[in-house]
C-alpha cells in the first residue's frame, strides 16, 4: 500500500494529459478499495435475505417466570425449567444474544438489559456446546460509554461472550414472502447468520411504543434511519420478527423503568420486580411481561398485530405457564 501511494506521488509530479490521468487514478483507486476491508463493503452490492428459519422448539412450558433477588439466579432458573438450555443450543453452534444495550445507563437506572441475565445465558450457552457467543447492540448513545456503563460488556467477556461494536456496513437486505413495509431494510448480518438468536429486551415505559419488549428490541439490529420504523410500528415489529425468528426470548423484569423510557436516568421511576420470563413464543413473552406493568395482554400495537396473524398468542389464560417456587 505505501508503495502504491509513492507511485501515485511520482505519477502527480509529472505533466499528464487528463484523460490519462483520470484513466490511471481510477485504476489505482480499484486497487485501494481491493485492498481496503473496510471500502469493498463499502462499494459491494448488499446481498439480500429471507431472513432465519423458523425452529419448532417445544419447551415444558409455553412460558416460565421466575422470581427472586438475584437475576442470574433467576435466569437460569427460568431457562432449567423451560426444558434447558440444550433445547435451544446445538454443539457448534454460533448463538447471538441480544441484550438492550442502547443507552448510557447504569443498570439501577433499569435502561438496559441487567448483566446478570446476560452473563447466566452465556455461560448456559457455552455448557449446552456453543462454539461462540455473540454479543453486540447498536445503541442510541455513544457505544463505548452504552457497552461499558451497562455492565454487560465485562459480564459477558467474563463468560467467555464476544462483544463487539456492531458493524452497519455488514448487513443484508431483508426480503419477505409477502409484501412488506421491512422489504430491503439493512438487518446486521452477524443476527441473521446465526444457529441460535436469543432475544433479551429490558422491561420498560417507552415514550411512543408505550412500552419496551422483546419485539421491539429487535429495532437495536437494524440499520440505517430507524425513527421511520416508528409509523405502523407494530406491523413493522411483526415483520422483523418474523424475519429473525428467535428461538428462545427471555424478558429482564428486574427492575421496571415506570416511566420517562426510554432512556430514563432516574432511579426515582424504577420499581424492583426481580423476575425474569422465558419462553419460546416472543408473542407470549410480551403479552405477559405488558401484565407485569399492569397493562392489557393487547396493549401493545405488535402483539395486536401478531395475534391478528396468528402469529403468536397473548392468551395468557389458556397459555401453561410455570412459576418457578422461590
Amino acid at each position: 500500500m505505501e508503495d502504491l501511494f509513492y507511485r501515485l506521488e511520482l505519477f502527480l509530479k509529472r505533466q499528464v494529459s487528463r484523460g490519462k490521468f483520470l484513466k490511471v487514478f481510477l485504476g489505482w483507486l480499484a486497487v485501494f478499495i481491493a485492498e481496503n476491508r473496510f471500502l469493498k463493503m463499502a462499494f459491494a452490492k448488499t446481498a439480500e435475505s429471507e431472513g432465519r428459519p423458523k425452529r419448532k422448539i417445544k419447551g415444558n412450558y409455553d412460558l416460565v417466570v421466575s422470581e427472586g433477588p438475584d437475576s442470574y439466579q433467576n435466569t437460569i432458573k427460568a431457562i432449567e425449567a423451560l426444558g434447558g438450555m440444550g433445547l435451544f443450543v446445538k454443539k457448534g453452534a454460533v448463538v447471538v444474544i441480544k441484550p438492550n444495550m442502547g443507552w448510557d445507563r447504569t443498570p439501577e437506572q433499569a435502561a438496559n438489559t441487567d448483566p446478570g441475565v446476560i452473563a447466566a445465558l452465556t455461560e448456559m450457552c457455552y455448557k449446552a456446546g456453543a462454539k461462540r457467543v455473540n454479543i453486540f447492540d447498536i445503541p442510541c448513545n455513544d457505544e463505548r460509554r452504552c457497552y461499558e456503563n451497562s455492565g454487560i460488556e465485562k459480564a459477558a467477556k467474563e463468560k467467555g461472550a464476544y462483544v463487539y461494536f456492531a458493524n452497519q456496513w455488514n448487513a443484508v437486505k431483508a426480503k419477505f414472502p409477502y409484501k412488506s413495509q421491512m422489504e430491503r431494510w439493512s438487518i446486521l448480518r452477524d443476527a441473521v447468520q446465526c444457529d441460535t438468536f436469543i432475544n433479551v429486551p429490558v422491561l420498560k415505559h417507552h415514550s411512543l411504543a408505550g412500552l419496551t419488549l422483546s419485539m421491539k428490541n429487535l429495532m437495536g439490529i437494524c440499520g440505517g434511519m430507524r425513527g421511520l420504523m416508528h409509523p405502523n410500528m407494530g406491523e413493522k415489529l411483526v415483520d422483523l420478527t418474523g424475519f429473525i425468528n428467535p428461538e428462545l426470548t427471555v424478558i429482564d423484569a428486574t427492575r421496571y423503568l415506570t416511566k420517562n423510557g426510554p432512556s430514563g436516568g432516574n432511579v426515582a421511576d424504577v420499581t424492583v420486580l426481580n423476575k425474569v420470563v422465558a419462553a419460546t413464543d416472543p408473542v407470549l413473552a410480551d403479552a405477559y411481561a405488558g401484565t407485569l406493568a399492569g397493562k392489557d395482554p393487547l396493549f401493545l400495537s405488535c402483539v395486536k398485530e401478531a395475534v391478528a396473524r396468528n402469529f403468536g398468542s397473548a392468551d395468557i389464560a389458556g397459555a401453561k405457564i410455570f412459576t418457578v417456587p422461590t
